[in-house]
């Protein structure tokens, strides 16, 4: 096991994963310490830098992508306050922090962690429920739905309407973006069916941010909600059951019937078949089937041939 322990926080790497846990320095971001220890499987990494510097030094963790929530939500946004995969370092503890980086980067070699995308979060994002006020409004998240409520601040136009519920079904996508220069920032959430055209001041599933302090807040709750969304990487929903279930599904379900009300013929029969077969090939191509469970489906289909 090796550690570094620093004003910023405390990083500790035990072979399997890295415990991350924010200091109690004043320069240590609302953010970071709200979202408090994190624990980042070595399966999630990509990579891990050291980046000396005059006054201070910067130890870098670089995810593989689609794995945190949080990252994918704020879309590398984050500022370095608030950025809870970094960790500033004092000059007399270089040698320490290119040890950890030497050891995280030697497990990484040694496991033989892929560094490209993932198609499933994981990290589980942050803990609920979640209750943050900022901008125009307050966003709740009790992991089943967001509740977003105004203040006296919010525009006539989307106060009018009242307080908002939204189920996590209902929710295709969510998006945090802290304000820019003379730009405000926002936290929404795309309904399904309802279209986005509307700026976030006058948009009844959005939170306009004006850049204060409980701004990097919002970006928790967007990411305890896009880690209960559908992963963007993950294949369709048809073709992400468990290999049993797609089993019986594709290799054991009868043929289609055919839509005119008189028996089908042997040789409708058959081509039904055929197109399980076709099936079977594209969902092993896909990963859903192991290259086993492809051949016993394929076996079974043969067999009713």
């Amino acid at each position: 096991m090796v550690e570094i322990i620093q004003k910023d926080g405390t990083w500790v790497f035990d072979g399997d994963a890295l415990r991350l846990t924010p200091g109690r320095d004043k320069n240590v971001g609302l953010l970071r310490r709200t979202l408090g220890e994190l624990l980042v499987p070595l399966r999630a990494l990509a990579g891990i830098s050291f980046e000396q510097g005059k006054k201070s030094g910067r130890l870098r963790l670089r995810l593989r992508d689609g794995a945190c929530p949080l990252l994918h939500a704020t879309g590398g946004r984050l500022t370095e306050p608030h950025d809870p995969y970094q960790l500033v370092v004092e000059p007399d503890r270089y040698g320490v922090a290119e040890y950890v980086a030497d050891e995280v980067r030697n497990a990484l070699l040694l496991d033989q962690v892929p560094a490209g995308p993932v198609d499933a979060y994981l990290l589980p994002g942050p803990s609920i429920p979640l209750s943050v006020s900022a901008g125009d409004g307050t966003a709740n998240f009790d992991g089943e739905r967001v509740r977003l409520e105004w203040n006296w601040k919010t525009e006539d136009a989307k106060a009018a309407g009242g307080a908002r519920a939204l189920p996590v079904d209902e929710i295709t996508a969510v998006e945090w973006y802290p304000s820019a220069g003379l730009e405000n920032g926002r936290l929404r959430f795309t309904v399904r069916g309802v279209p986005v055209k509307t700026p976030a001041k006058y948009d009844p599933n959005a939170v306009e941010l004006w850049g204060f302090r409980k701004d990097p807040l919002m970006a928790l709750v967007a990411a305890a909600v896009q880690a209960r969304l559908p992963h963007p990487a993950a294949a369709p929903e048809s073709a992400v059951r468990p290999p049993t279930e797609a089993l019986r599904a594709v290799a054991a379900a009868p043929p289609d019937p055919a839509p005119a009300p008189a028996p089908a013929s042997a040789e409708d029969g058959h081509d039904a078949l055929l197109r399980r077969l076709r099936e079977l090939g594209e969902l092993r191509r896909e990963g859903v089937l192991t290259e086993e469970e492809f051949t016993l489906a394929k076996q079974a289909v043969l067999k009713r041939m």
